[in-house]
């Protein structure tokens, strides 16, 4: 078990081999490529919106897999006999959702502010793009790249929406209480 594994549980969870491979690929060089090591991962606010943010990069990138896996089970046992979720897309997804912020971010002098690729593409972008350069499929690119709210006026499949929904649910009142 590779050390990404063991901080990302729920890759285990993603049953295609070659999709899990790329999921994995994608956070191994999105650390690399933002110049994090595995343990900045837990320290990396996950949002520079909340000064001092005590939630980090990690924490929040597992409970928003964790909160779109239960809204997955609960949508597969009320509404499976109207549309089918892929929950290795799910998973994937949402794994990777916030990816980009590992480009977006940087540390100096131990404060997080905006990195150069950040103050040009936030991080849908700059994610959406990692996915693609690491072979993801586009269902996947497509729930990262409308996660946020540059997603809001454009269609998202319905794991897309589970993925957005999870993020804010976990955001807002994050945001609402830590101000």
């Amino acid at each position: 078990m590779s050390d990404i594994n063991a901080i990302f549980p729920e890759l285990k969870g993603i049953k295609d081999q070659i999709l899990r491979d790329r999921t994995e690929k994608c956070i191994i060089m999105g650390i690399e490529q933002g110049g994090w090591t595995h343990a900045d991962l837990d320290k990396i606010p996950f949002t520079l919106l909340i000064p001092n943010c005590p939630v980090s990069w990690l924490q929040h990138t597992l409970a928003v897999t964790q909160l779109s896996l239960s809204a997955f089970d609960l949508f597969v046992k009320e509404y499976s006999q109207y549309y089918q979720l892929n929950r290795d897309y799910l998973i994937s997804g949402a794994l990777l959702h916030d990816i980009g912020k590992l480009l977006e971010y940087k540390r100096v002098e131990g404060k997080y502010l905006k990195s150069d690729n950040g103050k040009f593409l936030r991080h849908p972008f700059s994610g959406a793009n990692l996915a693609a350069v690491c072979g993801l499929p586009d269902d996947v690119v497509h729930i990262i790249a409308v996660h946020a709210h540059e997603g809001d006026s454009g269609y998202r499949s319905p794991e897309a929406r589970i993925v957005n929904h999870a993020d804010f649910m976990n955001f807002e009142p994050l945001r609402d209480v830590l101000k």
